[in-house]
């Protein structure tokens, strides 16, 4: 395999989605439904904290597209650039968080 994560893999969408149907549907349902435009939360702060996601999770399909749609919606790059170090804040938070737990289970083993 020569690399990973290229926008050639997206061919393999329709492949994913019909050998798993139901979980897909679910999946799907579940993404439309965080994506609706009718909810209290503006489309554009639904796809700021959809690209915050994106980036902890590290899912490159993923950020491409919130940010096309958070573009689209009107965030400009200033929000997008804020976004990243919100995100990047708290996954360091996070790691501290579970620096805690490293604590508590030194003390216990």
């Amino acid at each position: 395999m020569n690399e990973y994560q290229s926008p050639k893999d997206r061919k393999y969408t329709e492949e994913l989605l019909e050998s798993a149907p139901k979980e897909s549907a679910a999946f799907m349902n579940l993404k439309h439904t965080a994506e609706r435009t009718d909810g209290l939360i503006p489309v554009k702060y639904r796809e700021l904290m959809s690209v915050a996601v994106a980036l902890t999770t590290q899912c490159a399909y993923c950020m491409e597209s919130h940010i096309q749609n958070a573009k689209n919606a009107g965030a400009t790059k200033e929000e997008i650039a804020e976004a990243v170090f919100i995100a990047s804040a708290i996954r360091a938070g996070g790691a501290v968080g579970n620096g805690l737990l490293a604590m508590k289970i030194f003390d216990e083993v």
